[in-house]
């Protein structure tokens, strides 16, 4: 019989988890994934993955939830995974504003309760395990660019400092306890699969439907905000390649080149052949308390020491968000016409 490699995804089901279990399958590991617990399906962008169980599969899910480490043990005792990967969290940084208890008890604590199950389950079985924490750029916050390894964290949001207490943790436990754990901190990664409320696919998302005539406005905030975009199947390799080192460390991922958030407006407007600003109008709803003015990322480590280097540019990224949303929006509009306009919304490809 075939033995595969294991390994446990939290946050399966979003961006993120969805590009890591591709790359994984495609590495001949088994995949298990953590999913919450909830009345409708959220398991889209994953589906294209499943195979019936009775066709000898190599993708499963679990019920689990990083607000309860009981429920994490259970799972990590079953799997029995040689890698975990940690990207569950309430990651928008603008709910982390209205729901700062939540997104600490989740983002922080969550990734405490984890690594206590894994240090559990370590022990008792005497086999190690290695694990990878999806840190965040947020975590530099106001530091100035370009950010390292080495540039000291500044966070400006209670999801940014939800991220350093977790990565604090992650270097304690590898420190303290010996155990193979790993720092991925990920500056702004992109895809069409991002989440609609992010604002690269928010705005390839409106500027589609706008040229096709469903959507007249888009409404933002600060337009001035400089990030490093980098495509998300890029950055999930870098993950991967950070748990097969001989040794464990902590890594920025990133492209290495910021644009502001007009810049990328005129990318995705201009590709539309649109003019933005006939279009774009400003809410001051969607401005930050504290605002960061300016993430990016120094990837010259992970390029030395991973070999990794990203594969697409940002103008690159928009092509490719603004093809899949054309579609996207063509397929609404033949819905709405059709008098289907519920049955239109959402997907991802």
């Amino acid at each position: 019989m075939t033995q595969y490699r294991k390994a446990l995804i939290t946050g399966i089901t979003g961006q993120d988890g969805s590009y890591l279990t591709e790359l994984l399958l495609s590495k001949n590991y088994t995949v298990h994934g953590i999913i919450r617990r909830a009345s409708t399906f959220n398991t889209e962008r994953i589906d294209h993955l499943y195979v019936d169980p009775h066709q000898n599969p190599r993708l499963f899910l679990h019920h689990g939830d990083l607000q309860d480490g009981n429920a994490l043990r259970r799972v990590i005792d079953e799997v029995q995974p040689d890698e975990v990967y940690n990207l569950g969290a309430q990651s928008h940084v603008k709910v982390s504003w209205d729901q700062p208890e939540y997104t600490v008890d989740v983002v922080g604590l969550g990734t405490l309760r984890l690594l206590e199950a894994l240090r559990s389950y370590q022990d008792k079985d005497n086999k190690q395990v290695r694990f990878y924490q999806a840190g965040s750029s947020e975590m530099f916050g106001s530091a100035k660019p370009r950010q390292s390894e080495t540039t000291p964290f500044q966070p400006r949001s209670p999801y940014a400092c939800a991220k350093v207490y977790s990565h604090h943790q992650v270097v304690n436990h590898r420190e303290s306890y010996g155990m193979f754990c790993c720092n991925g901190i990920l500056f702004n990664h992109e895809s069409p699969r991002r989440g609609e409320t992010f604002v690269t696919r928010k705005i390839t998302r409106a500027a589609t439907r706008i040229k096709l005539g469903l959507q007249d406005k888009l409404y933002l905030g600060n337009l001035e905000a400089k990030r490093d975009w980098g495509f998300a199947g890029d950055y999930v390799e870098a993950m991967w390649r950070m748990l097969q080192q001989e040794q464990p460390g902590d890594y920025v991922v990133a492209t290495g080149v910021a644009i502001s958030i007009k810049d990328f407006l005129v990318l995705v407007f201009e590709a539309l052949d649109l003019d933005w600003t006939k279009y774009v109008e400003i809410d001051k709803r969607y401005f930050r308390p504290a605002e960061v003015d300016h993430l990016e990322g120094d990837p010259s480590g992970a390029e030395k020491l991973l070999g990794w280097t990203p594969t697409t540019d940002v103008k690159a990224l928009a092509a490719m968000m603004v093809e899949c949303d054309t579609k996207l929006a063509q397929r609404e509009q033949v819905l709405s016409k059709a008098g289907m306009p519920e049955a239109s919304k959402g997907g991802y490809r």
